[in-house]
């Protein structure tokens, strides 16, 4: 499976831009219709009319949205905090952040 560093927010239950958010790792399957982090199976939600979200959590149907992480780390448009870090991410995206990756 492909495993990427990737910003991901929560989005249902939350104004917009506000729900929590991560820098992690997430596997993807190798279509990449499905993505798994913390423990979630979330499925690509093209076509589905998800306001704000481009995955759905195919148990509970929360909404996220999942993007690669920007170095200028402007990755939430209105959200109240950085995202957390994981910390078995915590050196790949230092590392994005400086450049090297």
């Amino acid at each position: 499976m492909p495993r990427k560093l990737m910003f991901v927010q929560l989005k249902t239950g939350y104004d917009t831009d506000r729900g929590p958010s991560w820098i992690g790792w997430v596997d993807f399957s190798k279509t990449w219709k499905t993505a798994y982090f913390q423990g979630r199976t979330l499925r690509r939600g093209t076509g589905l009319g998800l306001s704000d979200a481009n995955f759905y959590d195919v148990d509970t149907d929360d909404t996220f949205w999942l993007s690669g992480p920007k170095r200028d780390r402007t990755d939430t448009r209105y959200g109240p905090d950085v995202p957390t870090v994981e910390p078995d991410a915590a050196d790949a995206y230092r590392a994005f952040l400086r450049g090297d990756q």
